[in-house]
């Protein structure tokens, strides 16, 4: 049957990403400094290796004839997927695929060195052929999926999403935040003037942080028999489901950067801890999309981390680990601190969406030509001004520079971000109309019904269903605004 052939050439596909997850997990945490050239070749190998077993021509062959076969609704949706994800794989030419990874190793390359230097001039001929080449593949995808050109990138990392979606969400949120920054920063200035900020001691020995992040992990249901945490230069979730492997950095002199970031991990961690196993092998039983992703790791780090219910339960952990007897008023100003920057890496929760917005307006008119990258400063100090009211005029590093999506031609990728957070909230209300009861939960250190839901509505399905429809399906209606809205208004506005 050509079902079992297609199942065979799962497992097959699965053990090389297995290699390769393991492999980049331990260049970025363990590997010697020395062995990067030789870690490049063998993972270049294999993923080589992995791309040509998945564009096999003779696959094509196999789905045709499976769609044909009798099988369980899972076995169609295990199909249906692996139809859509060799679609995809296959809409570029290798030619094609070859000279974008080229410009794109060689922008990033560039992008390193040039962005410390602010040196925008230098940059810009690397970035024009990369927006160039992803102008390029729009126009492929589009063709072979029968979508518009950016609907076609962002594909790529959340099935289902269309701006056309995506666009009213979003405009909603901005003419809201622009509005509430201010009002968030006046509470803020308030309450501090009321109560000044309590400094935090600034002696945190980095082994007793890493045991209190393990012990958050553990309370929150990350399992430790299927997972580490190691440290690198940027946080980041990597492995696989059954090794999963967190990482996190600390500062000696505080510990809530490093702690927020191992609760943010654990979010993407414990999605991929309880994907479903049975189908792990297929694209039917792996995560569904980047912005799925991220709304289970802002769940953890946003809605649970950043709690004040969450936080009566674990100032009392902090204590046992760190020797702080802190009160509830002393740690909540640190905890939802609320400033206008540049930087969207350092952003908090009210802030963050307007820099994603910006992003994903600008990438839109480079995709389309309408902006071309000679003009994209210009584009960015204009709306950094009107939206944050903070000027990057010949702050490049600072501004278009910051970020390493566009020299490597990840267009599509931005939204995610802000979707995550969006979806987050309205899961959070879903789960609440269920369990009124979840603060209260959360206050006594009791994270199962929680679980629980998240469980039975998101992590389960694995990618049985687009983002949209999963959206949906766990909470009753289409994203909307006014859950993120709302979650900001009650955190940060006024009483």
């Amino acid at each position: 049957m050509s079902f079992d052939r297609l199942d065979e050439l799962c497992h097959r596909l699965e053990a090389l990403e297995h290699a390769l997850a393991i492999l980049g997990a331990d260049e970025a945490t363990h590997m010697a400094v020395g062995g990067g050239e030789k870690r490049a070749e063998a993972m270049a190998g294999l993923a080589g290796m992995l791309h040509a077993r998945a564009t096999d021509p003779q696959i094509a062959d196999w789905l045709e004839a499976a769609g044909e076969e009798e099988l369980n609704e899972d076995q169609q949706a295990a199909l249906r997927e692996l139809r859509r994800q060799y679609t995809n794989m296959t809409c570029l030419p290798s030619e094609f695929v070859e000279r974008q990874t080229t410009a794109r190793m060689r922008s990033e390359q560039l992008w390193r060195d040039l962005r410390e230097k602010n040196d925008w001039a230098s940059f810009l001929p690397s970035l024009e052929n990369v927006v160039a080449l992803v102008r390029e593949e729009a126009s492929m995808r589009a063709e072979r999926l029968g979508l518009d050109p950016y609907d076609a990138l962002m594909e790529q990392y959340d099935p289902g999403n269309r701006a056309a979606g995506i666009n009213p969400v979003f405009s909603e949120l901005k003419t809201f935040l622009k509005d509430f920054v201010p009002e968030a920063l006046a509470v803020q200035e308030e309450r501090l003037a009321k109560k000044p900020l309590k400094a935090l001691s600034g002696d945190y020995p980095i082994e007793r942080q890493r045991e209190l992040g393990l012990s958050m992990m553990a309370a929150v249901g990350f399992d430790l028999t299927r997972g580490s945490l190691s440290v690198s230069h940027h946080p980041f979730c990597g492995g696989v489901p059954t090794d999963v492997r967190i990482t996190t950095r600390y500062r000696g002199t505080e510990f809530l950067s490093a702690l927020m970031g191992v609760l943010h991990e654990t979010g993407h961690a414990l999605y991929e801890q309880n994907l479903p196993a049975e189908w792990s092998h297929w694209p039917l039983g792996k995560a569904r999309g980047m912005a799925v992703h991220e709304s289970q790791s802002l769940f953890v780090e946003k809605q649970i981390g950043r709690n004040p219910a969450f936080w009566q339960w674990a100032l009392p952990v902090v204590e046992k680990h760190l020797g702080e007897d802190w009160l509830l008023d002393d740690i909540l100003p640190h905890v939802h601190h609320v400033e206008r920057g540049l930087i969207r890496v350092d952003a908090d929760e009210v802030t963050y969406p307007l820099h994603v917005i910006l992003r994903y307006e600008l990438e839109q008119e480079l995709v389309s030509g309408r902006l071309e990258a000679a003009d994209i400063p210009d584009a960015w100090d204009a709306k950094m001004r009107d939206y944050l009211g903070l000027s990057t005029a010949g702050n490049f590093a600072d501004g278009p520079m910051q970020d390493v999506h566009w020299p490597g031609g990840a267009f599509g990728y931005f939204p995610s971000y802000t979707l995550g957070a969006l979806m987050a909230a309205q899961q959070w209300a879903a789960l609440k109309r269920e369990h009124p009861t979840a603060d209260d939960d959360l206050s006594a250190g009791r994270f199962e019904a929680v679980n629980d839901w998240r469980r039975a509505n998101i992590w389960s399905q694995g990618s049985r269903w687009s983002t949209p429809e999963l959206m949906e399906r766990a909470t009753g209606e289409s994203l909307s605004a006014r859950y993120f809205i709302d979650h900001l208004r009650q955190r940060y506005g006024k009483a």
